[in-house]
């Protein structure tokens, strides 16, 4: 009897390379950073690790409605953490790919970071899963079905 097929956990397909943002970092330094890295959003992390928050790009426009964007030096305005999401959703590493995509099918959320102890693993997005669905249909199809079917000749 063949083992069944260990499904991938938000350990696996997680990103562990991250763009991060600190909280007091200037607002359009982080959506320079952003641009710059061709990624729609990033944890915010404090000093001890641990994560306080995710900065998207939603979260910069916000700050063009508001009046921070209009007063005085750029630089010395608004920060990160003004405008940033705080108390988002964070999954456990051990979280399974189905549930990850039920999440991302359910909600308008792109990317969800990877928290245990409440510091930063990682982060996994809906590409992740997307890779992830790819390696398992891949390691199925590499697999034959009736290894004692044999074509006629």
């Amino acid at each position: 009897m063949r083992q069944p097929q260990r499904l991938p956990t938000a350990r696996d397909l997680m990103t562990t390379s991250l763009l991060t943002f600190r909280p007091e970092q200037p607002l359009l330094e982080a959506l320079t950073a952003l641009l710059r890295h061709g990624v729609s959003g990033a944890p915010v992390v404090g000093e001890s690790g641990r994560l306080v928050g995710i900065l998207s790009e939603l979260d910069c426009l916000r700050m063009l409605a508001s009046d921070e964007f209009y007063q005085g030096d750029p630089e010395m305005g608004a920060r990160v953490e003004q405008f940033m999401t705080r108390g988002g959703r964070t999954v456990p590493p051990t979280l399974g790919i189905y549930a990850l995509a039920h999440y991302f099918l359910t909600t308008p959320i792109r990317r969800l970071p990877v928290v245990e102890d409440g510091c930063l693993l990682g982060q996994v997005s809906r590409r992740d899963v997307l890779r992830g669905m790819e390696a398992m249909s891949l390691g199925r199809s590499s697999r034959k079905r009736y290894p004692d079917y044999v074509q006629p000749a």
